[in-house]
């Protein structure tokens, strides 16, 4: 297995570079770029500009592991709004052209929402509703990622939506393609799950992992906190990975990053490679 970083654990005002250049120093493989609504990276960037950051990239000797965004927030795919639905599909198209100049094979997508607690006002869609146009959604938007050769993995958050690893394998298989997969969080499964058992069930359907750890007593957003602080059962997800031949990128997504180091912020990096190191059991004990 590889060892990533996404880049909303930086601090937010680094710049795409800089944070390419950190990541390196601190000992990661790859990067997970996201893609944005405006700015650097983002709808509104040209091919000339995606394709720096993967020239840049390499210069530096670290890999771009993936494609994630947080637009699927404001524009689901499951809306009953249809402007919005369509706003998520050019969303994904356009996430999936970037992956493509990026040399990217996997993108996250947030497949949908039956509601989210921690957005204000958040529409509210009937389960059935939702699945259904989750389900049209990313049957149709499995064709134009194999016109890229660029996977989807729908990432499982807390969205009230694809609840339980079997729900998510037989969402999966009934899309039947191999351009879709499971994007799988490790540490949004804690306060309803156990990871490793996702691990287990999803199999060979997992295109990429994400790494964060969640304590259950705590709750809520500020549950989630530093790597082997939580309840994560490490050792057991690795086996499980290990299990089932997983071989790409367990990429570390520490979020927020501001509430774990007030000061010096830019030592959350340096802590989740060492921390990762350990997961990996790369390197010793040091």
């Amino acid at each position: 297995m590889k060892k990533g970083i996404s880049i909303w654990s930086f601090p937010a005002k680094i710049s795409i570079p800089d944070c390419i250049k950190l990541a390196k120093h601190a000992g990661f493989e790859g990067i997970e770029l996201a893609l944005n609504e405006k700015g650097s990276m983002s709808l509104e960037s040209n091919d000339d500009e995606i394709v720096g950051y993967r020239k840049f990239a390499e210069k530096e000797g670290i890999e771009i592991s993936s494609l994630a965004t947080g637009l699927y927030w404001s524009y689901s795919f499951t809306s009953g709004n249809d402007k919005i639905r369509q706003k998520a599909m050019s969303v994904a198209k356009k996430q999936l052209d970037a992956a493509a100049l990026l040399g990217v094979d996997t993108v996250l997508v947030v497949p949908g929402a039956v509601g989210v607690d921690f957005i204000p006002y958040c529409e509210i869609v009937d389960y059935d509703v939702a699945y259904d146009r989750a389900f049209k959604v990313i049957k149709e938007l499995a064709e134009y990622c194999e016109t890229k050769k660029v996977s989807v993995g729908l990432e499982n958050v807390w969205n009230k939506f694809l609840l339980s690893p079997l729900e998510m394998k037989s969402f999966i298989d009934s899309i039947d393609s191999p351009f879709v997969g499971a994007y799988l969080d490790v540490g949004n499964v804690v306060c309803s799950g156990y990871p490793e058992q996702w691990v287990k069930i999803l199999g060979s359907r997992i295109k990429k992992v994400h790494f964060k750890d969640y304590r259950r007593e705590v709750g809520g957003v500020a549950g989630f906190v530093d790597l082997l602080s939580g309840d994560v059962n490490y050792p057991a997800v690795i086996e499980q990975l290990t299990n089932i031949g997983y071989k790409s990128y367990v990429t570390a997504e520490m979020i927020p990053p501001a509430p774990f180091y007030k000061y010096y912020p830019e030592q959350l990096i340096y802590n989740t490679s060492k921390s990762m190191d350990r997961i990996l059991n790369r390197g010793g004990e040091a």
